[in-house]
């Protein structure tokens, strides 16, 4: 008799129940951890992409042939993204130069697209990509009263 109240007991007793909530838990607080640093490493390297087109653009927009616009352009996005800390699996950064080449005393514009790869691997999160590729354009105005080559 003594036996089986004692075994009783010890199906009713709650010993173990907290290690086994911890194993049920856990797991998920951990992916819910590793979700919101994925979500974050996106938004600021979103943010850190952006502001590489914009830098891109603007040293696009002050030279005066297409040739050195491009060259300047692919040096400032490589600069920004690195000052910034940014790190692409592979970067893209394409240029539109039309806009000097509009005569002088009408309005033109550069505009710039940097394309990031954004490496994610590191996280090791089931069902999250190992990369994400992210795209900024932005656009700069040429001064419509600059000289420009022919």
């Amino acid at each position: 008799m003594r036996s089986m109240a004692r075994w009783a007991r010890r199906v009713r007793s709650d010993e173990g129940s907290a290690a086994i909530e911890a194993a049920i838990v856990l797991p998920a607080l951990i992916m819910f951890l590793c979700m919101a640093i994925a979500g974050g490493r996106l938004v600021t390297s979103g943010a850190k992409i952006d502001s590489a087109a914009e830098d891109a653009a603007r040293e696009a927009s002050i030279h005066r042939t297409a040739a050195a616009a491009q060259s300047a352009a692919q040096s400032a996005a490589a600069e920004s993204l690195d000052d910034q800390g940014i790190e692409c699996a592979s970067t893209t950064v394409s240029i539109n130069t039309g806009g000097l080449s509009v005569p002088v005393g009408q309005v033109g514009t550069v505009s710039v697209t940097v394309t990031c790869t954004v490496n994610l691997a590191d996280l090791l999160l089931p069902g999250v990509p190992g990369a994400k590729t992210l795209t900024s354009t932005a656009t700069s105005v040429v001064d419509q009263y600059r000289q420009r080559e022919d």
